[in-house]
């Protein structure tokens, strides 16, 4: 349901404690306990017991780690459709207590993480939640949480300490590089018999064509934007209300239009860039983005950050216009394949596709920037738009809706290099080698850096996790 709490979640729920409340070294960490009535007879004494409501799981510096933040951990990854199955107990509460040595240390190390970075990043998370399920009242309930606030809170707990820890892994790892020696080297380590297997891999290139509105439909939205504007500026009308009628976009829509942002929040340069030059209180005049139109009301500036309300309208894109664009890639594939050019130069003269057509609309893999994908890690939807091409074959136009709430467009597609399963070779397969021996390296500088910081860090495991068979030395033996 929520793919980026899941990641977030692996690093839950361990606070930071005051300085002040440091607990003595010597002493193993203490279950939580509360006295509970057993019974109650008017003017008599009552009996009390002692009942476990929770237990401090493992204290890593300035931070606690209770047992009910492995099991909730635990239920999060389940409610994602993780698989659980390899996921120990004692697994997780390693990576918790990592998390948290990395967090403990950067701030020993004054690595900093600004209120705003957090906040901003908690805000687009809660954004996208809302967008995804349909309402705030959904995501707390999902949650279990009382009150927007009480989540807001935590959301900023789990942002900040894994930002924290992020950034010391970046510390340590940032500046190891691999020299062409040192790739060789690893290589050639390797048995032959387990030298890696690479899986098959594509190399796609694709023609886009974007429908355009027409320029009377762009002036509509414009207008009724304009409309809009003069009627809260003029009238007094609440931009919020107007919003919620009127907007188009799906993750503000029920809230008024609203976002907080910072300059570094993931939103198109046109919209930052008017958000930014507006002064609080101001109305924007209607702009474009890839989206449509909008119009951006600053409703509080607090230094960086500012919270703000905005209208989204498209233009709407007729009939004719789709069809226009279909026919145009069909007329483009037909002389591609009558050889009046290759696929390569089309792209290049007539896909409107900026980030492709200058590379001869080859696609670039988004997880490495390089030009293969390969199969067993292929976004479903562009598998399932290859899966049936052969080589040198273009397929039919293909209708694609836009996944961030744009316009849709068509396109043409095309294999341009098929590469079968192999075993790793090293002339082939430099890159991915050279890949596999800087992880490496990067894993043994961690590694030192963990058990370094493990010996000069205050760590207790309760005696029930002691048995743990941990990757790192966390009992200190």
């Amino acid at each position: 349901m929520i793919t980026f709490l899941t990641a977030l979640l692996v690093t839950v729920l361990g606070y930071a404690q005051d300085n002040n409340e440091m607990p003595d070294t010597q002493v193993e960490p203490q279950d939580i306990t509360v006295e509970a009535n057993e019974g109650y007879k008017k003017d008599t004494v009552n009996n009390f017991k002692r009942i476990k409501l929770d237990g401090v799981a493992a204290v890593v510096g300035d931070y606690v780690i209770l047992e009910s933040d492995i099991e909730k951990t635990l239920i999060d990854l389940r409610s994602q459709g993780a698989s659980t199955e390899d996921i120990t107990r004692c697994g997780l509460l390693g990576k918790l207590m990592e998390d948290r040595l990395y967090a403990h240390q950067a701030v020993q190390d004054s690595i900093l993480v600004s209120d705003d970075e957090v906040n901003a990043t908690s805000e687009r998370q809660l954004q996208s939640l809302v967008s995804q399920v349909g309402s705030i009242e959904k995501v707390l309930k999902f949650y279990r949480k009382d009150d927007e606030e009480s989540f807001r809170d935590e959301l900023y707990k789990i942002n900040k300490l894994r930002m924290l820890s992020e950034k010391m892994q970046q510390k340590i790892v940032g500046e190891i590089e691999i020299t062409p020696e040192e790739v060789r080297q690893f290589f050639n380590k390797i048995p032959a018999d387990e030298r890696p297997v690479f899986g098959a891999e594509l190399e796609i290139a694709q023609i886009v064509k974007e429908p355009k509105a027409p320029e009377v439909e762009k002036q509509k939205v414009i207008d009724k934007l304009r409309g809009i504007k003069a009627d809260v500026e003029d009238n007094g009308a609440s931009f919020s209300v107007k919003a919620i009628l009127y907007s188009q976009d799906p993750g503000s829509k029920s809230k008024g239009g609203f976002y907080s942002m910072t300059r570094q929040t993931g939103f198109v340069k046109e919209f930052k860039d008017v958000a930014f030059s507006l002064r609080e209180g101001e109305i924007s005049e209607p702009f474009e983005t890839v989206f449509g139109y909008h119009i951006i009301y600053i409703e509080k500036i607090r230094g960086q950050e500012v919270d703000l309300r905005h209208i989204l309208i498209a233009p709407e894109i007729p009939q004719h216009a789709m069809d226009a664009a279909k026919v145009e890639l069909d007329s483009i594939r037909q002389n591609v394949i009558d050889g009046k050019y290759t696929f390569a130069e089309a792209a290049q003269n007539f896909s409107d596709e900026k980030e492709t057509k200058f590379d001869g609309g080859l696609l670039r893999n988004p997880t490495n920037f390089d030009s293969r994908f390969e199969l067993t890690k292929m976004d479903p939807t562009l598998y399932n738009q290859v899966r049936n091409l052969k080589d040198n074959e273009i397929s039919q136009p293909i209708l694609e809706e836009d996944p961030r709430g744009g316009a849709p467009k068509y396109k043409i597609m095309k294999i341009t290099n098929r590469y079968d399963e192999h075993e790793a070779n090293f002339a082939k397969d430099y890159l991915k080698i050279q890949e596999l021996a800087l992880r490496d390296k990067q894993f043994k500088a961690i590694e030192k850096w963990m058990a370094e910081h493990i010996d000069e860090t205050y760590i207790s495991v309760n005696k029930d996790n002691k048995g743990c068979d941990f990757a790192n030395n966390w009992v200190k033996e």
